[in-house]
């Protein structure tokens, strides 16, 4: 099929989907906590799952380069003691160091006041249950509130991951076992293969709670994300978790726009949780900022901003976590697969 052709009938298949019972009774078997909240914080809807969390979401690999294990736990609690309450991370970053460090930081209280994510990249039943175990022993928690699979990226992801013995299994059996509360899914690389993975879904009646996806203003121009996936996923109740808002931080070099435009431009955009590396006070800072001058941009405002970057996105260069192996870990590490 011809990528054009599977775009138009993957959108086409999950309208139809969209408000299927089965969708419905799995979104409902998890009952949503109520988490402190912050006047410098502002918080939105986790799709249909009932949840409320921060529009900032402190991401995991930033927290693990520090040299100094300290920093880091004070960097976590100073973003959570301000409203910060979602955490994201994942089994491999930094070698699962990120994961140990903010299992530190969550010990004393903490762990109740944040909505915790992390991601496996096993694909087979046996990987991911592994790779779970470690990750709840890592981060010093019984529960996981939200565990994606990391990396889709391969056309052929959501095929092993749906297979007899693949992952998705194993995620449903801990989901009914208490150890993790929602499923979603990650990836960066092109989104047909993301239409791929809801797709199957739904061939196999199974919801998705959040789908992560690059969010950005570069990604308006050039194989959209936000204009092919993110339709979709509203319409079937899905939390968009949006990642590479700085492109990391190639984006920024392009000079086309500033810190706070590209944290507007996100935030305008209906997503739940808006994912950033945060590796200093400042950086934490900075975050703060853009959620306390925000306002919703008008169509102007947004034209305006995407017509400044659109020479810059055309070909991909300033993101390159679509064009090139450089941000696929489990293209350098395929073992982590199973």
């Amino acid at each position: 099929m011809e990528r054009r052709s599977f775009l138009k009938s993957a959108v086409a298949a999950g309208i139809g989907a969209a408000a299927t019972s089965s969708a419905v009774a799995q979104a409902g078997q998890t009952k949503a906590v109520t988490r402190p909240e912050s006047p410098e914080m502002q918080y939105r809807e986790l799709g249909k799952t009932g949840e409320r969390v921060s529009v900032i979401g402190m991401g995991g690999y930033h927290l693990g380069k520090q040299d100094d294990p300290a920093e880091s736990i004070r960097l976590l609690h100073s973003g959570i003691d301000r409203g910060i309450t979602f955490l994201d991370n994942c089994w491999d970053y930094n070698d699962g160091l990120s994961e140990v460090r903010m299992g530190q930081a969550l010990r004393n209280g903490y762990r109740d006041k944040v909505f915790l994510m992390t991601k496996m990249d096993g694909r087979d039943k046996e990987t991911y249950n592994k790779q779970l175990e470690q990750s709840l022993g890592r981060l010093q928690t019984d529960t996981i509130d939200l565990v994606q699979f990391h990396e889709v990226i391969r056309m052929d992801d959501p095929d092993r991951i749906f297979a007899d013995g693949g992952a998705i299994e194993a995620a449903i059996a801990a989901r009914q076992a208490g150890k993790i509360r929602y499923i979603g899914f990650t990836g960066h690389k092109d989104p047909v293969v993301h239409l791929r993975m809801l797709e199957i879904a739904q061939q196999h009646n199974f919801h998705f709670d959040t789908v992560q996806m690059p969010i950005n203003v570069m990604d308006a121009h050039f194989r959209s994300f936000t204009h092919q996936v993110m339709p979709l996923c509203l319409q079937q109740g899905i939390g968009v978790l949006a990642m590479k808002t700085f492109g990391d931080p190639y984006i920024l070099k392009s000079n086309t726009l500033k810190p706070i435009e590209a944290f507007h431009y996100s935030f305008n955009l209906p997503v739940s949780v808006v994912i950033t590396g945060i590796d200093k006070p400042e950086i934490l800072d900075q975050a703060f900022e853009a959620v306390k001058t925000f306002k919703p941009m008008n169509e102007t405002e947004v034209a305006s901003l995407l017509a400044r970057t659109k020479e810059a996105a055309a070909t991909g260069k300033f993101e390159l976590f679509k064009i090139s192996n450089h941000y696929d870990g489990t293209i350098a590490n395929p073992k982590w697969l199973g």
